[in-house]
């Protein structure tokens, strides 16, 4: 890290005193780790869902969410390459909107993947019994928290490892159902639903059969599936080269949507009509099984179950590293802003395995565990968009307040201050959309007490003398901005 003093950078002697993470992660890890945060296990197994509530239209629902979230991301990747010392988009809200902004998104992300991880672990249960009648269902859930501690502590390098061969299962699963579909369309393949063909597209009540709110439906369920996309955010402070390699990534995000997402349910609704689809059954183990694959459930049940890992190792790694920033502004406990020899914050690391382990408790927790989770994510599905949300806020800030770093700035955001109101519009759509379903509207009108909780623990972080330090550099460097502006004046 440079350890020259610009605008909006800490002073190197804040620098000088806080514990460095390494810049670890190459290339082909950035790149797959945006591939893996960009495809969630929702893919796998909700898209059934999907399809079933908005019919073809779902093509499109997935490309305006992939579209509108490539702002984003481009939005982050800009503030992120403005100053090195950004750790992840955390530490730029605090700078850019103030203290509080830091503090409530660095806690909310982390919240997110706790949710998501617990989520994670219970599927992976599930998915283990399924491949193993009978196991217990505490070994497979305490087994995945073990392996992905013992993943993660020796080096950043062994978590973009491991991430790499997850995600890179996750690409061959859908290559592959891809490949397969086409040559079943090409060869006239038929069945008990009738001939593949891509005319099962619009043969079955068009690409609207549900009409508006159909449509509007499937942005309901679809949003949960993008959830993670801002991962190469939380990494950057651990990218090598990364004024190139997250550029790279970032750009990536749009051909990843068209071919991973809508690519793929293209496919699956030409082989088979969409009102064959149901919800809770796998469109690929569905595809598979007709091709006369009868090893489909396994293999699928298998790449499902390293999706879940590769979510949960996700979590582990983001949440980890949150806490660690959090911890060095004063706005954690300073236990869990210490690395080990190897750069890795393993005490924070610990906090989220310990966490996990409420996943094996839950299940045992009854049955009313599906339905009380469904909301859970959901709500962590919310927070993320907040999480998103702030990231924008920042860039208007940002542009208002530092025009020449924009201007310099060789990676700009396409569509400017324009796009970014666009993409609040969106947002405020997706909110709409929330509110037409009776199970998604509880969740939303729930999310406000964690905001509460979150206040309160504000009110009381805000006292303390590292997290009052912070606020004076920061107040420092904006009216040294402040000042370098009124003299080019």
């Amino acid at each position: 890290m440079s350890e020259q003093t610009t605008t909006g950078q800490r002073t190197a002697s804040s620098k000088d005193s806080e514990p460095h993470l390494s810049r670890s992660l190459s290339n082909r890890h950035i790149q797959l780790l945006a591939i893996g945060g960009a495809i969630g296990t929702g893919l796998f197994m909700g898209s059934g869902k999907t399809i079933s509530v908005a019919g073809p239209s779902v093509i499109f629902v997935y490309m305006i969410i992939g579209f509108m979230l490539f702002f984003v991301m481009r939005a982050m990747g800009q503030l992120l390459l403005s100053n090195l010392n950004y750790k992840s988009f955390s530490d730029f809200a605090g700078d850019l909107l103030g203290p509080w902004a830091g503090f409530f998104t660095g806690w909310t992300y982390w919240f997110c993947w706790v949710v998501t991880g617990v989520a994670d672990v219970i599927a992976i249960a599930g998915y283990a019994n399924e491949l193993w009648p009978g196991i217990p269902l505490w070994i497979p859930g305490l087994a995945t928290i073990v392996i992905l501690l013992l993943l993660n502590l020796p080096t950043v390098k062994a978590f973009g490892e491991t991430e790499f061969w997850f995600a890179l299962i996750k690409i061959v699963a859908i290559v592959a159902l891809i490949v397969v579909g086409l040559v079943m369309i090409f060869t006239g393949f038929k069945s008990d639903a009738g001939a593949a063909g891509f005319a099962n597209l619009w043969q079955h009540g068009g690409f609207f059969p549900k009409e508006f709110m159909g449509f509007v439906a499937g942005f309901q369920i679809a949003v949960f599936a993008f959830v993670g996309i801002e991962l190469v955010g939380t990494a950057a402070a651990e990218t090598k080269n990364p004024e190139h390699n997250l550029p790279r990534a970032i750009n990536a995000i749009p051909v990843r949507v068209m071919l991973f997402y809508v690519g793929a349910l293209i496919i699956l609704m030409s082989v088979t009509p969409w009102t064959e689809f149901k919800a809770g059954h796998s469109p690929f183990i569905a595809m598979f099984s007709l091709a006369g694959l009868g090893i489909a459930a396994t293999v699928v049940n298998l790449v499902v179950l390293t999706s879940a890992m590769s979510s949960a190792n996700s979590g582990i790694y983001s949440t980890s590293r949150m806490v660690f920033g959090l911890a060095n502004d004063g706005d954690a406990p300073k236990v869990f802003g210490k690395l080990s020899s190897r750069k890795v914050p393993q005490n924070a690391l610990f906090l989220s395995c310990v966490l996990l382990l409420a996943g094996v408790v839950l299940l045992y927790a009854g049955k009313d565990v599906g339905a009380a989770f469904d909301m859970v994510t959901t709500v962590s599905a919310v927070c993320f968009m907040f999480v998103w949300s702030i990231i924008l806020a920042s860039y208007l800030v940002y542009r208002k307040r530092r025009p020449e770093q924009h201007a310099a700035s060789p990676y700009k955001m396409p569509g400017g201050i324009a796009m970014v109101w666009v993409v609040f519009a969106f947002f405020g759509f997706l909110v709409w959309a929330l509110t037409t379903q009776p199970d998604t509207l509880t969740a939303l009108l729930v999310t406000p007490i964690w905001f509460a909780v979150l206040g309160v623990a504000y009110a009381v972080v805000r006292k303390s003398p590292l997290h009052q330090a912070r606020v004076a550099e920061w107040k420092a460097m904006s009216d040294g901005e402040t000042a370098a502006v009124a003299a080019k004046r």
